[in-house]
């Protein structure tokens, strides 16, 4: 018989591109290839200088290009659905006329942003909490915080309004892709993205349009919103090989993509950690969180697919703390006068700390703060002259981002509510022993481990 159709997957990471192909089996979709590429896009802020965090469209596109040019031809050339998803909070700004052209490359059409942002990340600290508490307060059960995409225009709005009138679309760069792979005239955003911006009503699903009538926010950037699994538009040409007229889904949080890879029963807890990390539980269906937020809770409600809600701790401290660590550590060697490659000192201390079972040293990892308490930074105490060696501090800094995620989570609460499994996802879960360890030492339920390209085969699955 012909060949079984294949769903192409796509998640676009704070560091790093992952696709994967699915194609049905007797027990439903597997994984037939999957591909991982680095993007290595950060680049500098002009207007916020060292609080911004923007990355390089082009930079992340050429990494998409990379996965997809990786992955077999004769199945792309069998693609009939594209699930995409991405960073969430994050916003780029392009001209909808102007967003791309179209080139040939050795496996096919592909496009090339144009007329497009910088796109500022979810990381992003440019809005302090003095400028957050300046802004309309918004009608939506999520706090606003720093990195949201409807802060960082009002940020632009208020200290750089010319560079909003070269563009006149917004939104995450997922959306971005969508909107270039099926030309749309408008961009389409999910309710997923949509409430991770911020001034978002979950409940009718519409921006908080009233609220900026009095202050002359650019209501026309924003994209339209339609539900999760929903799909956006077809490909408006061949892509790599994969046919022209492809169905391509709205774009997806990557949160809830890795959720959706692993979740089957309401009694699981997701472990997340990647660059940064998280703990949900889902709620029960018919949950509606509160009208207005906790701006002192830890936990947040992200909307899930149909109508659910996912009860999160989302800590802005995972992969990101170890990465820092690890460049810490090189850059003290470089000084030294010494070179040693980062991939080598990763490898090195998770080696060293693997040797050390146990640590007395305390370490509080959130040197990026937490949206519920942005002014708490990182902290160690317990310090001991014992307890001083690489594995000892490795040990012990891998301890604490979980210990951090079970303060804003705990591990009592789980049990409340039932929970019976933690299925943990993430690339930094994937390849780091010492977090599973930890994680095993943690938490009082088994533990079922994914993959490195959770999100991008839930983005698949929805399809």
């Amino acid at each position: 018989g012909p060949a079984p159709a294949c769903v192409l997957g796509i998640d676009l990471g704070t560091t790093s591109v992952k696709a994967a192909l699915l194609v049905g089996a007797e027990r439903g979709q597997v994984v037939a290839e999957s591909c991982s590429r680095e993007t290595q896009a950060h680049a500098s802020s002009l207007e916020a200088g060292p609080q911004g965090m923007e990355q390089n469209v082009q930079r992340i596109i050429r990494a998409l290009d990379e996965c997809l040019a990786a992955l077999p031809q004769q199945q792309l050339q069998r693609v009939t659905h594209i699930g995409i998803s991405g960073q969430m909070h994050g916003i780029v700004f392009w001209k909808k006329d102007k967003g791309c052209k179209w080139t040939e490359c050795g496996t096919g059409p592909t496009f090339e942003p144009e007329e497009v942002s910088h796109l500022i990340t979810w990381q992003d600290s440019r809005c302090s909490p003095t400028f957050l508490s300046s802004l309309p307060l918004p009608q939506s059960h999520i706090s606003l915080a720093t990195g949201f995409g409807c802060a960082t225009v009002y940020w632009y709005l208020k200290k750089s309004p010319d560079f909003l009138k070269s563009y006149d679309a917004a939104g995450t760069i997922h959306d971005y892709v969508v909107a270039m792979l099926c030309d749309l005239k408008k961009p389409l955003m999910s309710v997923q993205n949509a409430a991770s911006w911020g001034y978002f009503n979950c409940r009718n699903k519409s921006w908080n349009t009233d609220i900026w009538k009095k202050s002359s926010f650019p209501v026309h950037l924003l994209p339209e919103v339609g539900d999760p699994g929903s799909i956006a538009g077809r490909t408006i040409s061949a892509w790599h090989g994969i046919p022209k007229g492809a169905k391509v889904g709205i774009a997806l949080g990557d949160f809830q993509c890795s959720v959706y890879s692993c979740l089957t029963e309401r009694t699981d807890a997701v472990l997340n950690i990647s660059t940064s990390a998280q703990l949900t539980i889902s709620m029960p269906p018919g949950f509606q969180p509160p009208e207005t937020p906790d701006p002192s809770s830890a936990v947040s409600y992200y909307p899930y697919f149909n109508g659910d809600y996912l009860a999160v701790a989302a800590s802005l401290n995972g992969g990101n703390v170890i990465a820092t660590f690890v460049d810490m550590v090189a850059q003290w060697t470089e000084e030294l006068g010494l070179q040693v490659q980062e991939s080598a000192i990763y490898t090195k201390i998770i080696k060293a700390a693997l040797a050390q079972t146990d640590s007395k040293l305390s370490v509080h990892p959130t040197i990026f703060g937490e949206r519920h308490v942005p002014e708490q930074l990182a902290s160690v105490t317990n310090i001991a002259v014992s307890h001083l060696s690489l594995g000892h501090v490795t040990r012990a800094l891998c301890r604490g981002i979980l210990e951090n995620l079970c303060s804003m989570l705990p591990v009592q609460r789980l049990m409340e509510t039932g929970v019976k499994r933690i299925l943990g996802s993430g690339s930094a879960l994937a390849r780091n022993e010492v977090l599973r360890q930890e994680v095993e030492r943690i938490f009082p339920f088994p533990v079922v481990y994914g993959r490195d390209v959770d999100a991008a085969v839930g983005a698949a699955m929805v399809m």
